[in-house]
């Protein structure tokens, strides 16, 4: 069933928007769910992934790895973390890429534009928890 008007519900229109968005709009695709300390400490569940995060593999063949970012690859939706490679058969060894959906968030390297982002994304969701309590004060 289709939610909103304005956004079309077409799988060929979705896929388009998603692989040819641009650099910005890839940044906030490639967010991650934060860890539940994370998220009881800052009252927000995910975040845009960034380079000095601490991240924990929750899907795959790297399923339980942790380590640090060490890059974010937006051309190609992946992000490679430390300790995390594969051997090739030439001997060389290469970063494995991981796609967000299958990170969780353990650290944050907070900044001052991070620590305001973290703040309004928790304002925002207090706000829209307090008119969900007045709308439903008013139905009975």
């Amino acid at each position: 069933m289709k939610y909103s008007l304005t956004v079309s519900s077409s799988r060929r229109k979705s896929r388009k928007a998603h692989f040819g968005a641009h650099s910005e709009a890839r940044r906030k695709l490639m967010s991650a769910n934060l860890s539940k300390e994370l998220r009881a400490r800052h009252n927000v569940r995910s975040m845009a992934i960034r380079k000095d995060d601490e991240v924990m593999v929750v899907r795959g063949l790297y399923k339980a790895r942790e380590g640090k970012v060490v890059q974010v690859c937006r051309k190609k939706f992946v992000v490679h973390i430390d300790r995390l490679n594969r051997d090739k058969v030439n001997g060389n060894s290469v970063a494995v890429g991981i796609q967000t959906s299958n990170l969780v968030i353990t650290k944050l390297k907070l900044d001052k534009d991070r620590k305001a982002k973290l703040e309004a994304k928790a304002k925002g969701k207090e706000s829209k928890k307090e008119k969900e309590d007045v709308a439903m004060s008013n139905v009975d």
